[in-house]
This record gives structure tokens, sequence and C-alpha cells, in this order.
């Protein structure tokens, strides 16, 4: 199911921070008590391979975001206190020491089952012992979502396990989103910051494609 369009769901998670508090967080809520956008990014697993490269990545990026009126923040299946021990392991020994963003600890699968975001296939029921068997590890795609200040999706995007993300793709959605809001103008393919936009009518994409024919 696409969330795009559509209110965030309106789920509260544990999440653990640096400091190693536990607490309930609920990214619907932070996006409109806060006012700002949320980008909030999953990734399968703590003390893995690409995912450690993400989550620094976006801590490299946490200041341009906060310029953007943005809160970053990251998710797994895994429990608050797998979370606090990668959080307390440096980036010597494949750790995410440094992080500072929240990292949601969804261990109950509650939000990322409503999200349609587990990596759960071939689901079948064993007569013998009736229970249902699963292949995959019923943890999370590289999913991202952009919720902006009502809490409304605005991008969602889903990588395989392997295929790390591009951390400024993220800036410019959040560049785009904030454009369309304040200048009331669409983006056109391959948009940044500072390049012409366009009106969402046939008049303004005939003059946008005739000035940028070549």
């Amino acid at each position: 199911m696409a969330f795009v369009g559509k209110k965030f769901p309106n789920i509260s998670v544990n999440a653990m921070n640096d400091m190693g508090d536990t607490f309930k967080l609920n990214v619907l809520e932070e996006a409109q008590k806060n006012n700002k956008k949320v980008v909030l990014f999953w990734y399968p697993k703590d003390f893995t391979f690409v995912c450690p490269t993400e989550l620094h990545a976006f801590q490299a990026a946490l200041g341009e975001f906060e310029k953007r009126n943005t809160i970053v923040i990251g998710a797994s299946c895994d429990t608050p206190e797998v979370h606090f021990a990668w959080l307390s392991t440096d980036k010597d020994n494949g750790g995410i020491e440094g992080v500072t963003y929240p990292i949601l600890a969804d261990s109950n699968r509650n939000l990322s089952s409503v999200l349609g975001i587990l990596d759960i296939q071939n689901e079948v029921y064993d007569e013998e012992t009736e229970t249902v068997q699963v292949e995959g590890d019923n943890v999370t795609y590289r999913a991202t979502y952009i919720i902006d200040e009502e809490g409304v999706v605005q991008h969602e995007s889903i990588n395989n396990m392997p295929l790390g993300r591009n951390v400024g793709e993220y800036l410019r959605l959040v560049d785009a989103l904030t454009h369309v809001q304040e200048k009331g103008e669409v983006c056109p393919a391959n948009w940044e910051e500072g390049k012409e936009a366009m009106s969402a009518n046939r008049d303004g994409v005939a003059s946008y494609l005739s000035a940028h024919a070549n």
C-alpha cells in the first residue's frame, strides 16, 4: 500500500537516542507538533554492512536537513538495547558512535507491518505444526519517507537490501517540496535549488521546454 498523499500512520514506537534513553516517538506527531518536515529512513539490521554507511551519511548531512526545517529519524526492527550497543560502538569497529538523531526500535513490527516494508515472503501454512511458515528475516527493506508539516507523506521509496541510498537526493527532494510550498510552482526533472521551476499549466511547460530545448 502506497502512503504518498496520505497521513503517515498515527503509531507510537519505542526509540533510542545517543544518550541511552528509551522513549516513545510518534512520527506523525513529530511533524505536526514541531511544524517540521520529517525524513524517516528504515534499514534492515544493526551491526551489518551497508547500514552503518547510511546512518553516518545522514548524520553528516544533519546540519543541512536542520537548515531546511527537517527532522531526521532512523528506524529498524532491532530493540532499543541493541541500538544503544551499536551507538556505543566506534566507526573502526563498524559502529555508529556519533549519530545523534533518534532511531526507532520497531521490534514488535507494529509500524513496519502497517507500512508493508518487511521482507516476508512465501507465507505457507504448515498443517503438521498448525503454524504459518515464512521466508525472509522479517526485517525492513531500505524504505524512506518524506513527511510534510501536516503529517502527509510526500515521498516514499524502497530499496532492496544491497542498495544504499544517496542522502543528497533527499535534500534535493526536501528543497523541491519547499519550493512547491512557497512558490506554488512545480519542479521539473533534475531540478535543484536555484534552478528554474515552472507553472503547472500548458503555457508553463511550453515556456520551460522552449527555454531548455538542449
